[in-house]
């Protein structure tokens, strides 16, 4: 790929998404955009790029940035984010929220659903929360491809092996043939929406809970500092972030702490959820 048809892609991808693109990347780009390039009737890559810069066609760069979106996920995926959720945050919002008897959570990036949909089992194990509280989970993701397969609820044999405690693939699950589809009730706790997180969150309203894993190593230092401050005005004060194993807010940003020895776990720097927890 020339050197020039890189840094356009590279610099379309990351004002529209965020992702940033170093060169030894060029074989991701090549990978993910060929078989696009192919789709729209062009030869090669450079003929796709060629395109983009006459035409400026919206479908067709929402198409190359859906392509270039890593859609990773699986049903309790790392496991410690979910007994973390279980066995301190829920606790802890149970007694915080019992007056009003309501608890949003916002799956940032939820790709394919397992995420919100896991946390969704979790707490339908809870019969007393489920049945007296309102609970909201948000999934969102940039790509509508992904979040219309997570709208169905429907996964592949070796998709709800990936993670998945088998008492729940039995007791949430239905299974047609070759796919595993959700039960209606699990599917009715999640919405899925269209979000892109260079987008202002107005609108969004205020979550106890956001689980954030696996997006800002794809960001610069910038939009990451970016993207939390404006998460922090979206949490409640004693509300709980969870981000992927890699990532952190050290050195990006003091709007939110992370709690020793909780791996992945982060609260506001200005509220008390820690000692909440009593953690």
């Amino acid at each position: 790929m020339r050197s020039e048809d890189f840094e356009f892609l590279a610099g379309l991808l990351k004002t529209k998404s965020g992702l940033m693109l170093t060169p030894d990347k060029v074989y991701l780009l090549e990978s993910r955009l060929t078989p696009l390039a192919r789709k729209q009737g062009l030869e090669t890559l450079e003929a796709l790029v060629q395109k983009l810069r006459l035409t400026r066609d919206i479908g067709l760069i929402k198409d190359v940035t859906e392509a270039m979106t890593t859609n990773e996920s699986f049903f309790f995926r790392d496991n410690t984010p979910f007994d973390l959720f279980k066995n301190y945050v829920l606790p802890a919002m149970e007694k915080q929220r019992s007056i009003q008897k309501r608890l949003r959570i916002w799956c940032a990036a939820a790709s394919t659903g397992q995420e919100p949909y896991s946390l969704a089992m979790l707490l339908r194990e809870n019969a007393v929360l489920c049945r007296n509280w309102r609970i909201e989970i948000v999934g969102t993701d940039i790509c509508t491809q992904v979040l219309a397969k997570a709208r169905a609820g429907a996964y592949s044999q070796f998709e709800v092996q990936r993670g998945l405690p088998i008492q729940m693939l039995i007791k949430y699950f239905k299974q047609e043939g070759d796919i595993w589809k959700l039960n209606d009730d699990i599917r009715n706790m999640v919405t899925f929406r269209p979000f892109n997180l260079l987008s202002p969150f107005m609108g969004m309203g205020t979550f106890d809970v956001i689980y954030c894993r696996n997006v800002l190593i794809y960001f610069d230092q910038p939009t990451k500092k970016d993207v939390l401050e404006r998460m922090h005005k979206t949490i409640a004060k004693d509300g709980t972030l969870f981000l992927g194993a890699a990532e952190t807010v050290l050195g990006i940003t003091d709007k939110f702490k992370p709690i020793r020895g909780q791996r992945g776990m982060y609260v506001t720097s200005d509220g008390n959820a820690q000692e909440l927890m009593g953690l």
